[in-house]
């Protein structure tokens, strides 16, 4: 679509303008535009068969793709932009092109298209250069066709702002006018000054709104083309280290001319190479599955070479990528030293290193690219002789290139991955013992194994031993709660019978010793209240059938309890008739009972209070041998039960 749209924008104005030019090219113009306008309608076709995403998922139905489209406002664009209207030739004739001025609402068509490409190019900031470009050059081309429209209207040649007149040879060539009329647009966009004074009101009205224009259009420039470069600077300080920075700083401290020099040529050396040093911070921004894929793509087949690394999960190697850091050598440097402390590991990516003797001259061997070292003071492997001290020293013979794992980003990896770490450490024994540096610890390993075995076994005999003592407790705990229950039961069921007798002895007391016929009431009253209470009872008596698992672990309080509350009954039948006697004695003194009763309302002696006292502790003690005698019944159904079962 760049193509279509740039024409019209460019073509339209242009033949509008200079209208020799339009009638000059008739034939090849109607061409172009027509193929214009087959190419608008094609990419209509091809936006309706175009997927959009739906909360991140790809729509492909065609239905929901031309639903889509036809009820979105970029339809209703396009279709304006392909009307027919170029049927108005009839009217106005084909040297009015102005009649396909609706073709220009495809401009954020172009947008879009140039947006995708800069996102896809590997040259952003030179894209970013041309597409400006090309904007300036669209504006300053709008402008020198306006120019020449207004002196035309004006009158050419009339003053020195104006386009000469057209009537001389000089200016009169198609070429020379568009050149002179773009020339003329791009002085007053890029504010030389260098322009004829505007004379009449329509060439300063003109200059104004140009200038207004420049004005823009020069800190687009500006501002774009320092968005460019410092984009550029930004990019080269992250690739790599700011070297101005460190030359102040080696200036400051007057630091040697020679390790000056050596730092010059390794930043030298960077540069020329495109040797990147901060590749974790270049791909921060991405997400983590991307980093990964990009780090095993570039460093997996090194690390691959790794004997170590070999046969290893591909998940720890993916992990590992991740932790790998680039470092640079310069010829002659060392990059370890025997008995230093080892703290990370080596792989050599490119370049040669040499391991050599104490005194730097002699060397043993020499190291090549997919060769590692330091390996063996990052494992801990255990009878290591020399700890995590370094066993040789390594130097670079030229630049080398190499990658560092360290200790710690290993332990954290292997942490996840045990069967990998003892894989790591199997190997590491064997070349300890190749290299004699393994110290033989006999049976020190089957030991160990046994230990833990050992631990294991005594730890589950501990469980075993816990969990029956929990057994225990529960089955206690379970009879203690069972117990509890039938003692909180028998309680509510004398408080029970307590709370039911006492209101009947609070009327006996303000009734007095009546006649007779009270007496005989209250005896009926009191057979009731046995009826009901032996009715209650019976169920009471169920309940326990139900509870007989209380019943059977309980103590012996039950039986106690049974035999005193028997001899309780035999007493409060021996001392029942001398209540009856009592009350049929206060038949015949009914009389004086009323009026002592009357006196006894009214708070008058002190007899009738005793007396009154007297028969209510009579009443009770019948009303409790009667109940006594009912319990001694019930107790002793649990008991012949208890006896069955015990037999059985």
């Amino acid at each position: 679509m760049i193509f279509p749209i740039v024409y019209n924008w460019v073509i339209i104005i242009l033949r509008t303008c200079f209208i020799t030019i339009a009638r000059s090219y008739l034939p090849v113009w109607l061409t172009l535009d027509y193929l214009a306008d087959l190419m608008y309608l094609l990419d209509m076709v091809i936006t309706v068969h175009t997927g959009y995403l739906d909360q991140g998922i790809l729509i492909k139905d065609l239905t929901q793709l031309k639903k889509h489209y036809l009820h979105s406002k970029h339809f209703l664009r396009d279709l304006v932009s392909v009307l027919p209207t170029d049927l108005l030739y009839f009217a106005f004739g084909l040297q009015t092109p102005l009649v396909r001025i609706n073709r220009l609402l495809r401009l954020p068509r172009l947008s879009e298209a140039l947006d995708r490409m800069e996102t896809r190019t590997s040259y952003p900031n030179t894209f970013r250069i041309s597409k400006l470009m090309i904007y300036i050059f669209v504006l300053i081309h709008w402008n020198a066709c306006l120019y020449f429209a207004l002196s035309s209207y004006v009158g050419f040649g009339s003053d020195l702002w104006v386009y000469p007149n057209i009537t001389t040879p000089q200016f009169a060539s198609m070429r020379r006018q568009y050149f002179y009329c773009f020339w003329f647009s791009a002085q007053i966009f890029t504010t030389v000054g260098d322009t004829p004074l505007p004379e009449r009101e329509e060439e300063q009205l003109f200059m104004i709104a140009d200038l207004l224009i420049a004005v823009l259009v020069f800190a687009s420039i500006v501002g774009n083309v320092g968005n460019v470069i410092s984009s550029l600077s930004n990019r080269d300080n992250v690739f790599f280290p700011n070297h101005e920075l460190v030359k102040a700083y080696l200036r400051s401290h007057h630091i040697s001319k020679d390790l000056r020099k050596r730092i010059d040529n390794w930043y030298q050396h960077l540069h020329i190479n495109k040797k990147i040093m901060r590749e974790n911070e270049i791909l921060q921004q991405l997400p983590l599955h991307l980093q990964t894929e990009i780090a095993v793509s570039v460093h997996l087949p090194t690390l691959s070479k790794v004997t170590i690394f070999q046969n290893c999960e591909k998940s720890l190697l993916e992990e590992l990528v991740l932790k790998l850091t680039p470092q640079v050598f310069s010829p002659g440097e060392y990059v370890c030293r025997k008995g230093d402390v080892g703290h990370e590991m080596y792989i050599i990516k490119e370049g040669k290193l040499a391991v050599v003797a104490d005194d730097g001259v002699t060397e043993f061997a020499v190291l090549s690219d997919g060769n590692f070292f330091g390996e063996i003071s990052i494992l801990n492997i255990k009878g290591n002789k020399s700890g995590n001290r370094r066993t040789a020293n390594i130097r670079s013979i030229g630049h080398s290139d190499l990658f560092s794992l360290s200790k710690e980003d290993l332990t954290d990896v292997l942490s996840e991955f045990p069967a990998a770490k003892h894989h790591l450490e199997e190997k590491g024994r064997q070349i300890l013992t190749k290299m004699g540096m393994l110290e033989d610890s006999g049976e020190g390993e089957p030991a160990e194994a046994e230990k833990v075995e050992t631990k294991i076994t005594r730890l589950e005999t501990n469980l075993e031993a816990l969990q029956t003592k929990l057994a225990r407790l529960m089955v206690e705990l379970e009879s203690s709660n069972r117990k509890m229950q039938a003692r909180v039961q028998q309680l509510e069921w004398e408080v029970a019978a307590v709370e039911t007798h006492l209101p009947q002895d609070e009327e006996e007391g303000e009734r007095g010793e009546g006649v007779g016929g009270e007496v005989v009431w209250e005896r009926e009253e009191a057979e009731g209240e046995e009826q009901d209470g032996a009715d209650a009872k019976g169920e009471k008596t169920g309940q326990r059938e139900n509870n007989n698992d209380v019943a059977k672990e309980g103590d012996g309080e039950s039986t106690k309890s049974t035999k005193e509350d028997v001899e309780r009954m035999i007493e409060g039948d021996k001392s029942a008739p001398n209540v009856t006697q009592d009350q049929v004695n206060g038949k015949g003194n009914s009389e004086h009972q009323k009026q002592e009763k009357e006196d006894n309302r009214h708070g008058k002696g002190d007899g009738a209070e005793i007396d009154s006292e007297e028969k209510k502790e009579k009443e009770n003690g019948e009303s409790k041998s009667e109940e006594q005698l009912e319990k001694g019944k019930e107790d002793r159904i649990p008991m012949e039960q208890k006896d069955e079962e015990k037999k059985n």
